[in-house]
């Protein structure tokens, strides 16, 4: 494997959030040890953005930013970018819904107070046993294959202690790449690796920024085919975003690598429009009575390449057009128009 197709695969994963203010709250299904009650929970202005695979907190700021200048408190999951370790390969997204799951309840709990989320504590050693325990991939890590069995005697690591206090509300989620559809997972009533997180329950919306949403072969693709067996939650409003212009025959060998390993086995990529990352098939295949779907206007760009360490290395023509103009990206002033427009109507 060549290191384009290295990097083609690498950023594929490439997995990073929404607002919407609404009138009438949703009821609420309590975890088991109270399935039989409901409650009513407000809809809150706040949003949680999920960063994509290898990106971290810092290189989402000034989308947090942004939005926040829109009317929309956001904040980002706390977390660096190599809090991605234990799931390379491949590997279950455990140890990241566990710091979604983190901020949203204590998000809720603080009633959309962005800065009420206290920091959590992880270290190089908690890094390396998570990779060990964590399921899943091309090594089998944790001696099974399936992404979703986490050990059921072990707990991601990192004190991701959940809030005493009972939600006040419910916020929104932006999730980029892949932080879209492990969005999704968390989202879920189903166990996934021992654990389901009923993020329904705290969550009105879901936007998804260039994230691969269809099926495809590989361990990368395990949890994304264990998601497509259910829908979005019909208490959640959602909206797939997709960025175009970015042909996967002209746009370098790392765009036309990224939408091979995006798509059915048999193509080259070659024939595919999308945002350099995530073809255009891929980014809108969720599903789902409440899912809105939208294709920006514009050449986009999954990420701003030229902006963040190594982005010049691993997709060197999307990093040159970026820094030169001519593409945009999903957080640039008039993409971010076009979607936020969508996160702050009504019902």
């Amino acid at each position: 494997m060549n290191l384009y197709s290295f990097s083609g695969s690498l950023s594929l994963i490439l997995a990073c959030s929404c607002i919407v203010e609404f009138v009438t709250p949703f009821g609420v299904q309590l975890a088991s040890d109270g399935a039989s009650q409901r409650q009513q929970l407000p809809d809150i202005n706040a949003a949680v953005i999920v960063p994509g695979f290898l990106t971290g907190a810092n290189d989402f700021q000034p989308l947090v930013d942004d939005l926040n200048a829109r009317g929309i408190p956001s904040v980002t999951v706390k977390f660096p970018n190599w809090h991605w370790i234990p799931c390379l390969g491949g590997r279950s997204a455990r140890p990241i819904l566990e710091r979604i799951d983190f901020t949203v309840r204590h998000l809720c709990a603080n009633g959309g107070d962005v800065n009420a989320i206290p920091d959590f504590h992880y270290n190089a050693m908690d890094c390396f046993l998570d990779f060990q325990d964590n399921p899943g991939g091309v090594m089998e890590a944790g001696g099974s294959a399936e992404v979703d069995e986490f050990p059921k005697d072990v707990r991601p690591r990192g004190g991701f202690s959940i809030p005493n206090e009972d939600a006040r509300g419910r916020v929104a989620i932006i999730g980029h790449s892949a932080g879209g559809w492990i969005s999704r997972v968390y989202l879920s009533n189903r166990d996934y690796g021992g654990r389901a997180y009923r993020g329904s329950d705290f969550v009105h919306s879901l936007v998804t920024l260039g994230t691969p949403h269809g099926n495809a072969p590989g361990p990368a693709f395990r949890s994304v085919d264990w998601i497509n067996q259910e829908e979005i939650p019909t208490n959640v409003r959602a909206l797939a975003v997709s960025g175009k212009g970015l042909k996967g025959d002209s746009s370098g060998q790392f765009t036309q690598n990224a939408y091979s390993f995006c798509c059915n086995e048999g193509s080259d990529g070659s024939i595919y429009d999308g945002d350099g990352v995530s073809p255009i098939q891929s980014a809108l295949a969720m599903e789902g009575p409440t899912c809105e779907k939208l294709i920006l206007d514009g050449t986009t760009t999954h990420f701003p390449w030229s902006d963040v360490f190594g982005g010049e290395y691993f997709a060197p023509d999307l990093a040159k057009m970026y820094q030169e103009g001519e593409v945009l990206w999903y957080g640039s002033e008039r993409c971010l128009d076009q979607w936020a427009d969508w996160l702050l109507k009504k019902n």
